[in-house]
């Protein structure tokens, strides 16, 4: 059975795989055995990142990439495949998240945040697809959200790109079932990152009251708690699940 999650000789990239989610899941790939591609903008992150799971054991490449950019995209899944020869597993987590009501935003944030979280799902997954399809298969897990579920009143443009990812993913993985590419999402809850961290503030700390006791398992989530779901999506445990998304939220999008 422990065969059935085993990464020994994959390659997988993760999509803003150098702080938060992304590391976490890029960790946890790097533990199961696989080489790890951190493909993300800001270039000091991403050496750092690098480093942590070159310490796992795992071979590591970092490379400069903007999701929302077509061009970017295409240098990006070129280089890896110079290094590797291969792409066995896309993780689609790169995102942004504007914070404030939805009348109050300017095209161009709501623009900017569909750009990286919706359009740059889109673009690695279509840059994956040749090389995927080519091997044999492959599988592509995209981050979604909670948000994916339900609607929220202050990040109206990020539930609306990750509400687009959930469909996205079913769409995928309906249409690229013949290659045998299976396209999940992992649907993260309330977790400690850089994009909540203005909820740990003293001003918020009602809010992540009545957030944390919402929260059925009773505490927010840690990165390294996408790892485990991460793993069975790429790995040939998941070979028969495909066009899904699992909710990892300690049970908040249950009630």
């Amino acid at each position: 059975m422990a065969g059935m999650f085993d990464l020994t000789g994959k390659v997988a990239m993760v999509t803003g795989g150098n702080g938060g989610i992304g590391l976490g899941i890029a960790k946890g790939l790097a533990t199961a055995g696989a080489n790890i591609v951190v493909a993300a903008r800001d270039e000091a992150k991403t050496a750092s990142a690098v480093e942590a799971i070159r310490e796992l054991g795992a071979d590591a490449l970092g490379l400069a990439l903007d999701v929302a950019d077509e061009d970017s995209v295409a240098e990006t899944m070129s280089a890896v495949l110079d290094r590797f020869g291969r792409l066995d597993c896309l993780v689609n987590n790169a995102g942004i998240a504007v914070r404030k009501p939805p009348q109050d935003y300017s095209v161009e944030e709501w623009d900017q945040v569909m750009g990286i979280n919706l359009r740059g799902v889109f673009l690695c997954a279509k840059a994956a697809h040749p090389t995927m399809a080519a091997s044999g298969g492959g599988k592509v897990i995209n981050i979604g959200s909670m948000t994916s579920l339900f609607g929220s009143d202050w990040v109206a443009s990020y539930s609306a790109s990750k509400g687009g990812v959930v469909q996205l993913t079913k769409s995928l993985g309906i249409a690229w079932a013949k290659d045998n590419i299976q396209v999940n999402a992992i649907l993260p809850g309330w977790i400690h990152t850089d994009l909540t961290a203005a909820y740990e503030q003293p001003a918020n700390s009602e809010r992540n009251a009545f957030i944390t006791s919402r929260i059925p398992t009773g505490r927010w989530g840690e990165p390294g708690d996408l790892a485990g779901a991460a793993v069975f999506l790429a790995s040939g445990a998941s070979d028969y699940v495909t066009g899904t998304a699992i909710p990892v939220d300690g049970g908040y999008s249950s009630y």
